[in-house]
């Protein structure tokens, strides 16, 4: 079976990133990928070539959609003569789903990964590409996978048709993700720390829905009652030269007990590094991935209840309301005070709970199951 992926573009995200994970593990006696990106390269384009699969990019600038590039995608289409197209992200579903319409692709899926649509949060932009995407979900695609439940009844409120929609969750590889003490004393030694210093980490980008303000004010609620915690914070964009994060952290009276780092290559180390995960965002998320990634290593949650992530926690780390950052910083506190046994049957559980629902082979399984009978029954 020939599938080309088209996404909005390839830099380092939780979408971009899941495609990579589903990619390097699709089975290559079944289907033959070909990845399309609306924009640029980006930085995965390489590693996704690395795989042996061919990669494009249209060159279209990031929410300026251009009919010159719209035809371009078409051409290739045409040329690339695919039993399904895969779409990834809203611009993605919306033109990739019409040009492969128009190329006379047979099977379309879309792919949806984002769980808010509120209108004082979501880009105007975004909002309007949703609106056009919840009829033409009727006849252009012949399925739509969504990332999360959370994420499948936004838009099914919003118009999306409900008959199509498909839930296959995030996956993670648990012999890259794994508990690591050696990766906790190294990491603690790159910051200057002792082994035994308490540290919480908040892993993600800068933007807005990651709520990095709210998390300073649960930090700073939490220094108080335990000075001697730690916290650590990389992602794009989470770095010494963001003045904004730097006027959160001195707000909060935590800046000689917080390190940013930046965009990291070393995740798994990082994670298995932690003692507490924390996700403060307050919307948008689907099903975010640093959760998945810090359960794999045997690190608990503790979170707001935002798109999936009260069921991916499930009862192996604490769920807050969105936006409670006193809560947040009192749960984070409840799970660095468990004694040393506590805390090992606590990651084992988080661990295992990744095992049973959510492994990278499992889901690629599901992923495979989605192109081979549900699109090939919608046929």
């Amino acid at each position: 079976m020939r599938i080309v992926f088209i996404i909005t573009g390839l830099s380092t995200g939780g979408a971009e990133i899941m495609l990579f994970k589903v990619l390097e593990r699709l089975d290559r006696q079944r289907f033959t990928p070909h990845v399309i990106s609306l924009t640029t390269l980006g930085e995965l384009a390489p590693r996704i070539a690395a795989l042996g699969i061919p990669v494009d990019a249209v060159g279209m600038k990031p929410g300026l959609p251009s009919p010159s590039g719209f035809f371009r995608l078409v051409r290739i289409l045409k040329r690339l003569n695919p039993d399904v197209v895969h779409t990834w992200m809203y611009h993605a579903d919306l033109l990739g789903g019409l040009a492969a319409r128009l190329a006379g692709v047979p099977l379309v899926g879309w792919c949806i990964r984002n769980s808010n649509l509120d209108k004082n949060k979501t880009k105007l932009s975004t909002r309007a590409i949703v609106r056009l995407c919840a009829p033409l979900s009727k006849w252009v695609p012949s399925k739509i996978l969504s990332c999360s439940e959370n994420a499948r009844q936004v838009h099914v409120a919003h118009g999306y048709a409900a008959e199509k929609m498909v839930v296959v969750p995030n996956g993670f590889d648990l012999s890259r993700f794994k508990p690591d003490s050696h990766a906790r004393r190294v990491v603690r030694t790159e910051l200057g720390l002792d082994v035994d210093t308490p540290l919480v980490g908040l892993i993600g980008r800068f933007d807005p829905q990651k709520n990095h303000d709210g998390f300073f004010v649960a930090a700073g609620l939490l220094h108080r009652q335990l000075p001697q915690v730690h916290f650590v914070l990389a992602g794009k964009g989470v770095d010494k030269n963001n003045q904004a994060l730097k006027q959160a952290i001195d707000k909060a009276g935590v800046f000689s007990n917080t390190h940013l780092l930046g965009l990291r290559s070393d995740m798994p180390d990082l994670m298995a590094a932690l003692d507490v995960l924390a996700s403060s965002s307050s919307y948008g998320e689907a099903f975010p991935n640093v959760l998945g990634e810090s359960m794999a290593c045997g690190v608990p949650c503790a979170v707001t209840d935002v798109g999936d992530s009260a069921y991916i926690v499930g009862d192996t780390g604490r769920v807050v309301a969105p936006g409670d950052m006193t809560s947040l910083a009192s749960a984070i506190e409840e799970l660095l005070a468990l004694s040393p046994s506590e805390k090992v049957v606590l990651g084992e559980h988080a661990r295992a709970r990744v095992a049973a629902h959510f492994e990278i082979g499992k889901v690629v399984q599901q992923y495979e199951n989605f192109f081979e009978t549900s699109l090939a029954n919608a046929r």
